[in-house]
């Protein structure tokens, strides 16, 4: 294999082999897995409510897709449904990571109550 070959399949092997790191960690911590899953899913509803304003057209107006009528709303609906969805998928605005990570905050506080051992919340954070 040549040189120029070589660096480009390492690092896609190398990229491989972190995902499939990253979805064994998660398959072993199937909260954080969960946590992961909603606030994606928060996101990607978020994302929707937003596109589907940036799409919005004037009452009685015919948008560029023809949306006029009850089938155009559908149409409208779903479309700006899967923009959402493919949004999240590429990486989102970043509200997935915030949502997650309080989540997990808020996960790992509400147990360590249960267990009575409630440490000192670090304030500003």
């Amino acid at each position: 294999m040549s040189a120029t070959l070589a660096i480009p399949a390492a690092k896609l092997a190398l990229g491989a082999a972190g995902s499939v790191i990253g979805s064994l960690a998660n398959a072993l911590d199937p909260a954080k897995a969960k946590a992961k899953k909603q606030a994606d899913d928060f996101e990607t509803v978020f994302l929707e409510q937003v596109t589907q304003q940036l799409t919005a057209t004037a009452p009685g107006s015919e948008g560029p897709l023809g949306e006029n009528g009850v089938g155009g709303d559908i149409y409208k609906s779903q479309l700006t449904q899967q923009y959402a969805k493919q949004l999240q998928k590429a990486g989102g605005i970043g509200l997935s990571d915030q949502i997650l990570r309080d989540l997990l905050r808020v996960q790992e506080q509400s147990s360590a109550q249960a267990s009575g051992t409630v440490g000192v919340q670090n304030v500003g954070s």
